[in-house]
């Protein structure tokens, strides 16, 4: 069967999975023509060298991150829902996301997202300072959770862990438990639901910023 030609799109797409996977130190010319089966000359020719590649890239993601649009009926809904396509974007992507922000992109990277949220806090009744409190806010709120999801994702493994620190079980060696509520101790003892904790921050800023002043 003939050979796909070879495109720019197909070029960045292959760039984009070897970043993804393997961080941006992985993505060499050679490497990413081994990937697409052709010779690296074939990639100079349709993106041009790697410096030049690399803000393709950045511009690319960029643009993907534009697409996000909210959706619900109330303003609040809304909101929350431009962060949980905020969050999703940047857990699905954190490689191509650290290249924007070292190429000094971020603030044009996270401006779609901004106008949608602009428009979901003056829907609400929100204007001037206050309003743009509350739009840096929830993109700070969403940004912070990120890292932090991420972090503890990558961080070795803790020993003692949040489980043995807060373990109900009798007798239990250096283990905490909260006075009068022990089924706030068993609760500290699971494991967190990071989905669950986001939408539960998210929704209770929200609530906060469209409140009464």
């Amino acid at each position: 069967m003939a050979k796909s030609p070879l495109t720019r799109e197909a070029v960045l797409d292959a760039a984009a999975a070897l970043v993804r996977q393997h961080g941006p130190d992985a993505l060499t010319m050679r490497r990413l023509a081994a990937e697409l089966g052709t010779a690296a000359t074939s990639i100079y020719w349709h993106v041009g060298n790697r410096e030049q590649l690399l803000d393709a890239l950045v511009e690319r993601t960029v643009r993907d991150m534009g697409a996000i649009r909210a959706a619900g009926r109330t303003p609040a809904e809304r909101i929350v829902s431009v962060a949980r396509s905020m969050r999703r974007e940047l857990r699905e992507r954190p490689h191509l996301i650290a290249m924007v922000h070292e190429r000094g992109l971020t603030d044009r990277m996270f401006l779609p997202a901004q106008r949608a949220l602009v428009a979901e806090v003056r829907a609400a009744g929100l204007h001037g300072a206050r309003a743009a409190d509350a739009v840096r806010a929830v993109q700070f709120q969403v940004v912070g959770f990120v890292l932090v999801e991420r972090n503890r994702e990558r961080s070795p493994v803790q020993s003692p862990g949040e489980g043995e620190l807060w373990d109900p079980s009798p007798g239990s060696p250096g283990g905490t438990t909260a006075p009068d509520d022990p089924a706030l101790t068993r609760a500290l003892a699971g494991p967190a639901d990071p989905e669950r904790l986001f939408l539960l921050s998210v929704r209770a800023l929200t609530k906060a910023l469209l409140g009464p002043g």
